[in-house]
C-alpha cells in the first residue's frame, strides 16, 4: 500500500484568459478535495490560478520555479523550489507527478504534456489538446472521475 501522497501536476499557459483562469482554479480545488498535492511551474497565469483554487479549498501546493529565487514564486505557493535550470524544469513538473492535467497552453505546456507521455503519466486533457496518449476530459468533474480511478490503482499497487 501507498504511504506517500499523490502528486498532481497542473500545467498550463502563463498568458490566461478569465474562461481558463476559472478552470484552472476550479482543477486546484479539486486537487485539494481529493486530498492530493499540487505541483506547478510556480509563476503565473494557469500555475497561480490552480494553485489559488488549492489554497482555497485548504490543500498544499509546490511551485518548481525556473530560475534560483524563491521569491519569483506566485503568492500561493506553499512550498518554492527553485531549479535554477529554466525551461528544462518541465520535465521536474511532469516527472514529478503521479498524474497530469493539461490545461490550455502554449510551447511550455506541450513540452510538459511530452514529457508526461514519454514517461508514462497519466495526462488528463482539459485543454483540448487531442494529442494521442492522453485521457481526454470534457469538464472537471469528468477528470475528477478519471482521477479517482488512477488514485484508486495507485494507492492499491
Amino acid at each position: 500500500m501507498r504511504k506517500q501522497k499523490i502528486t498532481i501536476s497542473v500545467i498550463g499557459g502563463s498568458k490566461i484568459t478569465p474562461k481558463v483562469k476559472v478552470l484552472a482554479e476550479s482543477v486546484g480545488g479539486m486537487v485539494a478535495e481529493l486530498g492530493c498535492v499540487l505541483v506547478c511551474g510556480g509563476l503565473g497565469g494557469a500555475m497561480e490560478a490552480a494553485a489559488q483554487g488549492a489554497q482555497m479549498a485548504g490543500g498544499l501546493t509546490i511551485g518548481l520555479l525556473p530560475g534560483k529565487n524563491k521569491i519569483d514564486a506566485n503568492s500561493y505557493i506553499d512550498i518554492a523550489l527553485p531549479t535554477t535550470i529554466g525551461y528544462a524544469r518541465n520535465a521536474m513538473v511532469a516527472c514529478s507527478a503521479d498524474i497530469i492535467i493539461a490545461l490550455p497552453g502554449s510551447f511550455g505546456t506541450n513540452s510538459e504534456i511530452c514529457y508526461g507521455l514519454v514517461y508514462k503519466r497519466p495526462v488528463i486533457d482539459l485543454g483540448r489538446w487531442n494529442m494521442k496518449g492522453m485521457i481526454p476530459a470534457k469538464n472537471v468533474s469528468e477528470a475528477k472521475d478519471k482521477i479517482k480511478k488512477i488514485i484508486k490503482k495507485l494507492q492499491d499497487a
